[in-house]
This record gives C-alpha cells, sequence and structure tokens, in this order.
C-alpha cells in the first residue's frame, strides 16, 4: 500500500467512521472550515494542522500519529 498525504488521510478516516466535518471541528474545537483546509489537496487552499490536533485525533480514533501523519501504513500505534 501507497503512503498517503495528510490531507487524503485525515479526509478518509474521518469519512470510514461516518463523522462529518462539523463533528470533527467540535472535537478539535475550530471550525468546519478550518477542516476543510486540513483536508484539501489543493495548495491554494490547503493549510497544515497543528501538533495538538494530530495528536487529539489519533486518540480519538485509536491510530498512531504516524499513521495519520503519513509516515506508515500501520494504523495501530506502538508504544515502547
Amino acid at each position: 500500500m501507497e503512503i498517503n498525504s495528510i490531507p487524503f488521510i485525515l479526509k478518509s478516516i474521518r469519512s470510514q467512521r461516518r463523522l462529518k466535518q462539523t463533528d470533527i471541528a467540535e472535537l478539535l474545537q475550530t471550525t468546519q472550515q478550518q477542516i476543510a483546509k486540513y483536508e484539501s489537496t489543493n495548495p491554494k487552499y490547503a493549510q497544515e494542522i497543528p501538533v495538538r490536533h494530530i495528536i487529539t485525533l489519533a486518540r480519538y480514533y485509536g491510530v498512531s500519529a504516524d499513521y495519520l501523519l503519513g509516515l506508515t501504513n500501520d494504523p495501530v500505534p506502538h508504544y515502547e
């Protein structure tokens, strides 16, 4: 499996869980428009997601931060 971009991963994992951008916006205490920017693959509209949001999403989804960042295809968190 090919490692994907962060926006694709964020949108994919949210969609798989049948969540709306507004659901994630509420979790991250931001706006739906901001979530759309995090998930955008268009460089004109895309915006980097803060580390604090990656941590929150990793915990919420039960996946590793490396998975959300596209550094691995393995979503399972590995703790030492």
